[in-house]
């Protein structure tokens, strides 16, 4: 079978580049090594992970919120296993959207692992046929997968990652997570929001490495609150689990004694590498890089022509929506269009709650590179729709050009930041200015005016709002 265009991994980045081919009048064939399309994100990552998010919140609210709103409430109990079952509803409900997309757009669907027998051929073997199939260009989108280092002793039971603690239906009393980046903070607070006990272990000087620091302290600052416990600055030495029950031993960084940790499970979030398995990429000469991804130019090519990587497999934020634009990138590309994509402009967000969301330059990151900027910053607390709803915690965080009054960065803490950001996407995208953000009429009361009063902030002048 001949394609304009093959492509291995059905995550977003791959789904969304095998639709716009498909759009651009591409043959196209789209290789899943699982039964479901979906990839990570769908299936063991962004949609169940969120899923679980509100399921907890919903609890949480219901147990320490609602009576402050007048709402009396007894014997509310948390069911995990129909929080896990509602969570492979949405799971699956998603993963039929994604086939029905395949069917629409005529792409055709090969379920086995593909492997690169020439720069034109794949070999895609599944568990009953074998196909080879021919192309003019092939796109890898194979995703990543979970770190775990040998002397943590992956066991998938006790020892987990993140797949694993998708799908736990008891709940337990006590959990390790290492790594506080995003992965381990909303897992984190699933667990926490329903009763478990959570304790961090960070090898780091603070929570949410690489975001904007005086978010990551709000975040962290309303962790604690639900009796999170932390442990920045310390790294694990040994994990042991037995049938029941795991030991975690680690240690300040700059001690050698030795702290230990007993809990139901240990959850490994210490970062994500490139899945490359089995590929067959020495065979038509693509290259990696130290840490394993695929090295590609400006349009994403690798050094054989013709043969293209996005998402994960690349250098970048492992992040969904970025693999989604690299793929209509490579597609549009390939068309004979001029696409582009600034990168600095792709937000980052942490689903917990509050919520993070950034986009653009952290003040540590302007430091570095001499940049002088100004900052303006409101408090979440100060803000009439917060204080009507109760999401009276995080804070709005507008970094500007000193000189020319460009935004250069937004960082937020609060309730329903994650989708508030795109106002500073959108706005960064045209070049606007504090100054243009601060001009936007914000309906009242929202909480998006804590944008507009930052911006205000960052030009000098005083707020306009409580």
């Amino acid at each position: 079978m001949k394609y304009d265009v093959v492509i291995i991994g059905s995550g977003p980045g791959g789904y969304v580049a095998a639709i716009r081919c498909a759009q651009l009048g591409m043959k196209t064939a789209i290789v899943e090594k699982y039964k479901v399309l979906g990839g990570t994100c769908l299936n063991v990552g962004c949609i169940p992970s969120k899923a679980l998010l509100d399921s907890s919140e919903h609890y949480h609210n219901a147990t320490h919120n609602f009576s402050e709103h007048g709402i009396k409430l007894s014997g509310v109990k948390p069911d995990l296993k129909q929080m896990i079952a509602r969570k492979r509803s949405v799971v699956e409900q998603t993963n039929g959207g994604v086939s029905y997309l395949m069917k629409k757009n005529k792409i055709d669907v090969f379920h086995g692992h593909g492997s690169f027998i020439s720069k034109t051929k794949l070999l895609v073997k599944g568990e009953k046929e074998t196909h080879e199939l021919e192309f003019e260009k092939a796109i890898i989108a194979t995703g990543s997968k979970p770190i775990t280092p040998a002397s943590f002793n992956y066991d998938k039971k006790r020892v987990i990652t993140s797949t694993e603690a998708l799908n736990i239906e008891t709940l337990p009393k006590k959990m390790v997570i290492v790594g506080a980046g995003v992965i381990g903070l909303e897992l984190g607070s699933v667990f926490a929001r329903l009763g478990t006990e959570i304790e961090f272990i960070e090898f780091q000087n603070r929570i949410l490495p690489g975001m904007d620091k005086d978010t990551a302290r709000e975040l962290q600052r309303s962790m604690k609150k639900q009796g999170v416990k932390f442990n920045l600055s310390h790294a694990v030495t040994e994990v042991k689990a037995t049938a029941k029950s795991v030991n975690v031993k680690y240690k300040k960084k700059e001690t050698e004694e030795l702290l230990e940790s007993k809990a139901d499970y240990c959850l490994i979030a210490i970062g994500r590498r490139a899945y490359t398995d089995n590929l067959g990429l020495e065979k038509v000469g693509i290259e990696k890089d130290d840490r394993g991804r695929i090295i590609v130019d400006e349009h994403l090519e690798t050094a054989t022509k013709g043969i293209f990587a996005i998402g994960d497999v690349i250098k970048g934020a492992m992040l969904a929506h970025k693999a989604e634009e690299e793929g209509i990138l490579v597609a549009e590309f390939m068309a004979g269009q001029k696409p582009h994509i600034d990168y600095n402009l792709i937000p980052g967000v942490v689903y917990t709650w509050p919520e993070v969301s950034a986009v653009g330059k952290t003040e540590e990151q302007l430091k570095e590179a001499g940049i002088a900027y100004k900052v303006g910053k409101f408090p979440m607390k100060a803000l009439g729709r917060s204080r009507a709803s109760g999401d009276i915690e995080g804070l709005v965080k507008v970094i500007s050009h000193a000189e020319t009054d460009e935004i250069l960065g937004v960082h937020m803490a609060g309730a329903r930041v994650a989708d508030i950001i795109m106002e500073a996407v959108a706005l960064m995208e045209f070049r606007a200015s504090a100054e243009d953000l601060a001009r936007i009429s914000h309906p009242h009361p929202t909480y998006t005016e804590a944008v507009r009063e930052a911006a205000l902030g960052a030009t000098g002048n005083r707020y306009l709002h409580i």
